[in-house]
């Protein structure tokens, strides 16, 4: 074989190597979704979302939920018997309200369990996301967030503020514009959160959840922890099956050029000396 035909050789085996690997690992996710389905007897929904990196220019793609995310969580919903229990796996740092509030609606008019795995993040829409589910479990450092909204690149809840603390006649009208729609936005909001948590919680508890996430009290990428959760009234647990953890492993984030985390990838456990 000449050096030309081992060259081409060579690219052409570079060029199918992703492809294969894509393929096996594809593989790999739908045979433990399948697990995890018939062990408890469920219907299953990823919606995993990772920072990517194009592969020639290096520049970092955020993902997030948007409209075609909604219109295939529905789809599955579609395809699943009314009564079936659904499992919804989240990794988010959020997106479009739309979008978000689309799932939610549709998970909350299912009429089998809707349980929610939060293993790592699920921010701002995915957590509008969870408050629809019947529980929501959350690995033990997975945190939630607020759902307030945003307009452009401030908070709704900010822009309101502006008003009310500064004389009308030292604002220009697009800062009054901003603030009227944050306004309406946060009052929008609220609205669909106590669409989503009715019939799950006390009218009082709904009131008082509704408000504290969607207000703007905390900064909208705080991250709220299990404990916060639970002390909030949310329906929460730590009970997460080991298994959406080793399907979270097959979603790993895109290898740049120097890994940043590095370890030794099986197992440690402290050995017990034996004492006598």
């Amino acid at each position: 074989m000449d050096l030309i035909n081992i060259l081409w050789l060579f690219f052409l085996i570079t060029a199918i190597q992703p492809v294969i690997r894509q393929r096996l690992l594809e593989s790999a996710r739908q045979r433990l979704i399948s697990k995890i389905e018939k062990k408890r007897g469920s219907r299953v929904i990823l919606m995993v979302h990772r920072q990517e990196t194009m592969s020639l220019l290096g520049f970092p793609i955020m993902r997030y939920i948007n409209i075609n995310d909604s219109e295939e969580v529905i789809r599955a919903i579609h395809m699943t018997d009314p009564d079936m229990p659904v499992d919804l796996i989240l990794h988010t740092p959020g997106g479009l309200v739309l979008a978000s509030y689309q799932i939610a609606y549709a998970i909350k008019r299912h009429k089998g369990k809707v349980t929610v795995f939060v293993p790592h993040y699920a921010m701002s829409g995915g957590t509008l996301i969870a408050l629809a589910a019947d529980e929501i479990v959350m690995g033990e450092h997975a945190v939630l967030g607020p759902v307030d909204p945003q307009i452009g690149e401030y908070p709704a809840a900010s822009l309101a503020k502006v008003v009310k603390e500064k004389p009308l006649a030292e604002l220009d009208d697009r800062t009054l514009i901003y603030a009227d729609i944050g306004q309406k936005a946060l009052n929008q909001l609220k609205r669909q959160v106590l669409t989503l948590l009715a019939d799950k919680y006390p009218p009082e508890k709904a009131e008082e959840i509704a408000t504290v996430l969607s207000e703007g009290r905390w900064t909208h990428d705080y991250p709220i922890t299990y404990e916060e959760a639970k002390a909030l009234g949310l329906h929460v647990s730590t009970e997460m099956p080991p298994e959406v953890y080793q399907l979270m492993s097959l979603y790993r984030q895109p290898v740049r050029q120097q890994p940043t985390v590095e370890y030794i990838p099986i197992p440690r456990h402290r050995k017990v000396s034996e004492k006598g």
